[in-house]
């Protein structure tokens, strides 16, 4: 062992008179992991209702979206769908039409947007047939059935087999029978989202025999950008692409943001704790002032007198890292398992805590950021250490 660290740690292990010293620093140690804890486990419950809210949306639209801006018919549509699976990372397809439709129960009136889909295509490039609590996907193969959300059931007070009128754009009207309920647990969704088979779509939406959108399913959800510009290279300039993440652009940048910002306030914790390391160093100083004097006598150079006190920071503050990343990752366990902590759910409408640790860079940061912020506090009070001449330390003693 080094001789610099050796007497750091004997330091830090003092006995008799100088208990005060250890207190202060098992307060310091505490002080350090409280803080790492703490930003461990609210960055872990955010990177858990991201991934969370993704999965939702990414489980309501496709990977990626090719548009047409004047539609496609049949002939046109299969051209596509055989460029588009060409590429190896492309799954599957299914065409579908969309728009606003006013729907009508009782006195009760609501815009919602009407998604007319081929059943058996559309099972395979979205999860609507696992979120269907009520009803069968394949009713949409009969005309004038629709699938409804949880939200939108109970706001109109609808259930499985009820009828509801609805209004198409061209002012037409349309009676609809409800074959499915189904619950993405997005409230957004669930309210403003609807699903007909693609004639009926397509008729109330003045679209003849035309397609509006091909939804594409890929291998990989993050490859969605690298795949949109391959199909862009073979596809003309009359058609639209859209991955998921530039179709949700605003939301996941808001998340992105509240995270960053949850980082930034909860490091503070961390800094003040810094402090605490500051005074037990500089009490450390005064009390050793004697024995920076011997040992500059006996030869020591002032660079390894600093080294002393910043390694003693350092293994302060690296006790206090281990300990607050062993609690913080103990703790999104135990949260992850037991789910001890429940939310309501009309409210958030999850009923847990949704809970993922990130060890790179979610984990790595942290560590990372208490380290650096540990090493800054050890600056001052080392270099004081330093300073001090042999003479005027053994001085008054």
């Amino acid at each position: 062992m080094k001789t610099e660290l050796f007497i750091s740690w004997r330091y830090l292990m003092t006995k008799r008179k100088e208990k005060f010293i250890s207190l202060i620093s098992i307060i310091s140690i505490l002080g350090v992991a409280i803080g790492v804890m703490a930003l461990i486990v609210v960055i872990a419950v955010m990177t858990g209702f991201d991934r969370d809210l993704r999965d939702k949306i990414v489980g309501n639209y496709s990977h990626i979206t090719v548009s047409s801006y004047n539609g496609m018919d049949n002939v046109e549509y299969a051209s596509l769908v055989k460029k588009i699976s060409a590429n190896p990372h492309v799954r599957a397809e299914s065409p579908y039409v969309q728009g606003q439709v006013l729907i009508k129960e009782g006195d009760k009136f609501l815009a919602v947007l009407l998604k007319g889909i081929e059943p058996e295509k559309e099972v395979r490039v979205s999860n609507i047939e696992k979120y269907l609590v009520k009803g069968n996907i394949k009713a949409l193969d009969s005309d004038n059935t629709v699938i409804i959300g949880k939200e939108l059931a109970a706001f109109l007070g609808l259930h499985l087999g009820s009828n509801l009128i609805a209004y198409s754009p061209l002012g037409k009207e349309y009676k609809l029978k409800i074959a499915g309920i189904f619950s993405s647990g997005m409230y957004d969704y669930d309210l403003n989202l609807t699903f007909v088979n693609l004639k009926t779509g397509q008729e109330m939406l003045g679209l003849g025999d035309k397609i509006s959108f091909i939804a594409v399913k890929l291998d990989n959800i993050y490859t969605a950008e690298k795949v949109k510009r391959e199909i862009a290279r073979i596809l003309s300039f009359d058609y639209g692409l859209k991955t998921w993440m530039e179709a949700n652009a605003n939301f996941f940048a808001a998340l992105k943001l509240e995270k960053l910002t949850m980082f930034i306030i909860l490091t503070l914790i961390i800094l003040v704790a810094s402090f605490n390391i500051v005074s037990t160093l500089i009490v450390m100083v005064v009390e050793k002032t004697k024995d920076i004097g011997i040992l500059k006598a006996m030869g020591m150079a002032s660079g390894n007198i600093k080294k002393v006190f910043t390694y003693q920071g350092l293994i302060i503050g690296g006790w206090g890292v281990f300990l607050g990343t062993f609690g913080g990752v103990t703790l999104c366990a135990l949260l992850k398992k037991y789910q001890f902590i429940k939310l309501p759910q009309d409210i958030y409408y999850i009923d847990r805590l949704p809970v993922y640790i990130e060890i790179w860079p979610d984990i790595f940061l942290i560590v990372l950021a208490a380290m650096v912020i540990t090493l800054v506090s050890t600056i001052y009070p080392a270099r004081k250490a330093a300073q001090l001449k042999p003479i005027e330390a053994l001085r008054y003693e």
